[in-house]
């Protein structure tokens, strides 16, 4: 029996002691799930969001987030099989820093910059995982230990910070998340440039042997550097196609910002592509067609459909003359229509017979064809007399099938054939393969662009002919212009090419559209010019290649107009011996018989 009571005490002693560290095992989770909650409604409270995203299996986190008026995603597998399109408003939670193993792309970019709360064990230490989430290019980290119920710290990831975390108190008034990177400390931002005018162009160096830039896309990316007080790393690159290895490097991940620009549409990734910096057009820079020769200037005066009306009035008036002559149509003949010599002087502005007792009709006829005579002959000299002094230009091109006819080939560097032909440019396809000359250099090529080359045709963006447009001002005459008309692209978005899960990227985007809200970007541009002049890329002289003078006319220049008076005399000189011999012959038949 002693034996039994002793056996009955032990196991109640044991049940008592049981119930007591489960009370206080439950009280302890009691608390610490209170602390979280307290923890997620301060988060709410200072950024709010509406989802909450939980990695892992049963934790701490999963009660809280039925507490929460919050829609919520479990992930018990750490990823997902699909892209989840999650907005900027959601809270992820992780059960541990090995939970969330997340392998698609789209969804990681979504998440990058979405504020963490990750759950540590006892030996997990928070400067390790801040590198393992710093490695992952996520940066707004906080943890909270499995003791938080007492403690109430909580660790966030400084990135910048030595040690590269901080402790808050969950009653500090101190913020958990920061923007990281509005004080970069001095970090390099590595960039290179492809130093096209007047996109970017190499400065003298500094003393400590960095290179400086500057130029309209250049000065975006130094004044993004000096806001964010990081140190500006550029590269100059020795390639002949230097724009296709800066967009390689910075694919890539050698290269966080590149210092040129490409077309936003033709990219397949747009997590490589920044908001559209410049909107343009993007066409041919054709040459100025040649000046009408002065011989030819006579004719081109009178349009065919002028000429028409002045023939259909001519008709007219000698209808009337000859019926107001006489009150009669007796006289109506084609040759006496056609060839009325009053009508034809009349108009020509020369002097002509009138009766001394002409009616009130032919009076007013008189007065019709002096008017008439007046008008024609004085706009014809006065176009006459400004085409001689500037000849209007021969026909230009007004479609792609013309080039290589009436105008040069086209030169075109490789990497915007490329461009052209993996979009289905249906203009481009337009253009006979002939007469496309592609240039493996693309420096090469722009050389023979800004030197204004006559031996090609060139393709052109509207930013860059803005500078070609100001430079021609200082020309005797302009070389080339902006076919408007033949555009591979009226609207293309020009972006700067960035580095895949670039964290400052939101920060980079704002900074450059306050630049273009400010003004700065069409400041930059439109004091491109006088920029390269400046740094002695471009020459303050005439490129237009003026001809030596010559006086303004020559015999060979009137010679058709001499021509043609000619041949009209010889029509009248035939005209008058057939009337003449019809006369003769008529007379000689009515003698006969």
């Amino acid at each position: 029996m002693k034996t039994m009571a002793w056996l009955v005490f032990l196991l109640l002693c044991i049940g008592s002691s049981s119930a007591r560290f489960l009370d206080v095992a439950n009280g302890s989770n009691s608390d610490l799930e209170e602390k979280l909650f307290s923890l997620l409604q301060r988060l709410q409270v200072e950024e709010f969001y509406d989802t909450l995203l939980v990695y892992g299996k049963d934790c701490i986190f999963h009660p809280l987030s039925r507490r929460l008026d919050v829609s919520t995603v479990l992930v018990s597998s750490g990823s997902t099989e699909f892209d989840w399109e999650f907005g900027s408003l959601t809270l992820v939670l992780s059960c541990s820093p090995e939970e969330e193993k997340n392998v698609s792309n789209r969804t990681l970019i979504k998440l990058q910059r979405n504020r963490r709360l990750v759950y540590l064990r006892s030996n997990d230490h928070p400067d390790s995982v801040c590198e393992i989430y710093m490695q992952r290019e996520q940066y707004n980290i906080a943890m909270v230990k499995d003791d938080f119920g007492s403690s109430r710290a909580i660790y966030a990831c400084r990135h910048f910070e030595d040690p590269i975390f901080a402790e808050v108190g969950l009653s500090d008034k101190t913020p958990i998340y920061i923007e990281q990177f509005q004080n970069m400390l001095g970090k390099p931002i590595k960039t290179a440039a492809d130093l096209l005018p007047p996109r970017s162009m190499l400065l003298s160096k500094e003393k400590n042997g960095d290179k400086r830039i500057t130029g309209y896309v250049a000065n975006l990316i130094n004044t993004f550097a000096q806001k964010v007080n990081a140190t500006l790393k550029v590269d100059v690159l020795d390639t002949k196609s230097i724009v296709r290895e800066i967009l390689r490097r910075v694919h890539d991940g050698e290269l966080d910002i590149g210092t040129t620009l490409e077309t936003s549409l033709s990219t397949t990734l747009f997590e490589t592509a920044s908001y559209p910096y410049i909107l343009t057009s993007y066409c041919l820079m054709v040459q100025e067609p040649a000046k009408l020769p002065y011989n030819l200037v006579y004719a081109v005066i009178v349009d065919r459909y002028i000429l028409g009306s002045i023939f259909i009035v001519l008709c007219i008036l000698s209808m009337l003359l000859i019926y107001s002559n006489k009150k009669s149509w007796k006289d109506l003949s084609l040759a006496n229509i056609v060839l009325n010599d009053k009508g034809l002087r009349g108009l020509l502005g020369q002097s002509f017979p009138v009766p001394s007792n002409a009616n009130r009709h032919l009076k007013l006829i008189v007065c019709i064809i002096c008017f008439a005579s007046i008008m024609l002959t004085t706009m014809y000299e006065a176009y006459l007399q400004s085409y001689f002094t500037n000849p209007p230009p021969e026909a230009g091109i007004h479609s792609f099938q013309d080039i290589g006819k009436k105008q040069k080939r086209v030169a075109i560097p490789s990497i915007e054939v490329n461009g052209l032909i993996s979009t289905n440019n249906s203009h481009f396809q337009e253009i006979q393969k002939e007469n496309i000359i592609e240039f493996d250099n693309m420096p090469e090529c722009y050389k023979l662009r800004d030197d204004f080359n006559l031996s090609y045709n060139y393709l052109v963006t509207g930013d860059r002919w803005s500078a070609y447009a100001e430079q021609q001002t200082m020309f005797k005459e302009p070389v080339f212009y902006f076919a408007r008309d033949l555009c591979f692209s009226r609207l293309i978005f020009l972006s700067i090419p960035m580095r895949p899960f670039l964290p400052y990227r939101h920060l980079f985007e704002d900074h450059m559209m306050r630049q273009q809200e400010f003004g700065f970007v069409s400041y930059w541009r439109s004091h491109s010019f006088f920029e390269m002049v400046r740094l002695k890329l471009t020459p303050l002289k005439d490129l237009s290649h003026p001809l030596a003078y010559t006086p303004s006319l020559l015999l060979q220049d009137v010679s058709w107009i001499l021509k043609l008076y000619l041949a009209a005399m010889m029509i009248s000189v035939v005209c008058f011996l057939l009337e003449i011999g019809v006369n003769e012959w008529k007379y000689w038949r009515k003698s006969r018989n």
